[in-house]
């Protein structure tokens, strides 16, 4: 399943100082706007009628975030939301026309960057849309996974592997994005071959209901078939290890890719072998060599 998303180094204390400070003041509903980068795209509807009950009998026991909207007509406030859509649009749905709400002076990035941290402190986005938010923020201001990490106060591996489910053929990614797939299923297919259909993999995972770790291990299959089957082709010398060896080999494949954060593949024959390394930008290189300790 994906790590836990608890304790992130920065949060929201540190990119809104002095929010706990700050005054809360009812604006009307109607007059607040969703963001268009919201990185939650999708909301559970049974989830969002239970929260309106709640609402309907205690209130709204936490204020959103809103900026104002510049250009607003005299006397017809408008505002943008930043953070809590969730609760914003449970609101409405309970019948309120005002919500409890701190108006912040916020930049496109500094809206963004709340509402990506918001969530994932919430725990509300699925693995797609929090892989869909960093590939945003990256694009957006132009930042390395370093710097994007440091900023959303995740490991840079954390952030590599979020990034990398995107790479996933549409079909999967929606089922990751219907939770019929978990984080964890979708890290485990990134690992099939090429050749492999990864769409019809995924299926037969829904299918037979397996987990992640024996989706793990129809990936290990499905590599060293493909390994099995280009080995001879490759380097006519290299005869393949024998199958008591292949549990070790994967292990140490596992291994290289958790410290380099990419697909590893490693074969190894009886006087030798090979490790292939992918990487699938100049960035993803750079990360490699750095953290093999190289230098260029």
């Amino acid at each position: 399943m994906a790590e836990s998303k608890r304790g992130l180094g920065r949060g929201l204390a540190a990119l809104l100082p002095g929010a706990d400070e700050e005054g809360i003041q009812e604006v009307a509903i109607a007059a607040i706007s969703p963001a268009p980068h919201q990185p939650r795209r999708s909301f559970d509807d049974a989830s969002l009628a239970e929260l309106a009950a709640s609402i309907r009998e205690h209130g709204v026991l936490q204020p959103i975030l809103v900026t104002a909207q510049e250009g607003s007509p005299l006397g017809e406030a408008r505002f943008t939301l930043v953070a809590g859509e969730r609760r914003w649009r449970a609101a409405a749905l309970a019948g309120l026309t005002t919500i409890p709400a701190i108006v912040r002076e916020l930049g496109e990035r500094e809206s963004l960057e709340v509402a990506l941290v918001e969530n994932l402190q919430r725990e509300d986005l699925n693995p797609v849309e929090e892989a869909r938010a960093y590939q945003e923020l990256q694009e957006m201001f132009g930042l390395t996974q370093d710097r994007l990490a440091e900023r959303v106060g995740k490991s840079r591996s954390a952030v590599a592997n979020s990034l990398r489910l995107l790479r996933l053929p549409e079909e999967v990614i929606l089922l990751l994005e219907e939770n019929r797939l978990s984080e964890g299923h979708g890290r485990a297919l990134l690992g099939l071959p090429d050749s492999a259909d990864v769409a019809q993999v995924a299926m037969q995972v829904i299918e037979n209901g397996l987990s992640v770790r024996e989706t793990e291990a129809l990936v290990r299959a499905a590599q060293a078939h493909a390994a099995a089957d280009t080995e001879e082709i490759a380097e006519p010398g290299l005869k393949r290890v024998p199958p008591a060896d292949e549990p070790m080999n994967q292990a140490l494949a596992e291994a290289l890719r958790r410290r380099l954060g990419t697909k590893v593949d490693l074969v190894r024959g009886r006087r030798g072998g090979r490790i292939v390394i992918h990487f699938y930008s100049d960035e993803e290189l750079d990360s490699i060599f750095q953290a093999i300790g190289a230098e260029l």
